[in-house]
């Protein structure tokens, strides 16, 4: 693809999967209803995801339920999570053919410091990495993709973006980025332009 500078990725759901859904896991495990603790979860999630100073008691509602402490539940948690190698040399493949390359991803503070003790190789690769619990800008807030562009001096209309969520795919398409639904590997590489990488 011409005339592109910067390919700018999610996280989780691109680089990083989950072995199972956590509420899956959690109602096998602690023999919960799965829908009530997914619901929990995301009442919490959504608050973690910006606090740099998370308040003592944000999980209680989830460690409450499952009986366990908080950090016996983000090791449950982000102990799922396995790299995709094969995307992690693309990203590798695309850096050596001088395209910049960004992860732009929703995370909370523990799951950031799990992920950079676990996969140091990930952040190695790229040439940003921004979290929500680092710049207090959750996608698909505009804001959180206007900021990745001008830290770097980025056109949108010479990026790229994928993503696993559609509300985020459609939220940097409204900038002007080329915006695209991740999928899988091969359609990535379709989507660049890059089939020989």
């Amino acid at each position: 693809m011409k005339n592109i500078d910067a390919i700018i990725f999610d996280l989780n759901g691109v680089f990083l999967f989950s072995q199972q859904p956590l509420s899956q896991l959690v109602a096998n495990k602690f023999n919960v209803d799965k829908d009530l603790f997914w619901n929990k979860f995301k009442e919490t999630l959504k608050i973690a995801r910006t606090s740099k100073e998370m308040p003592e008691n944000l999980w209680d509602p989830i460690t409450d339920l499952l009986k366990i402490n908080k950090d016996e539940f983000f090791n449950l948690w982000f102990s799922m999570d396995i790299i995709d190698s094969k995307m992690l040399q693309f990203a590798k493949d695309l850096k050596n053919k001088n395209y910049k390359i960004f992860i732009l991803s929703n995370s909370l503070k523990e799951r950031v410091q799990y992920y950079r003790q676990k996969f140091p190789e990930l952040f190695s690769q790229f040439d940003g990495v921004y979290f929500s619990s680092e710049t207090g800008f959750v996608k698909p807030d505009p804001l959180a993709f206007e900021n990745i562009l001008k830290l770097n001096n980025l056109d949108p209309k010479k990026c790229i973006y994928f993503d696993d969520s559609q509300d985020n795919v459609d939220a940097a398409a409204a900038l002007g980025i080329q915006a695209k639904l991740f999928e899988n590997l091969e359609n990535s590489k379709e989507f660049i332009g890059e089939n020989n990488l």
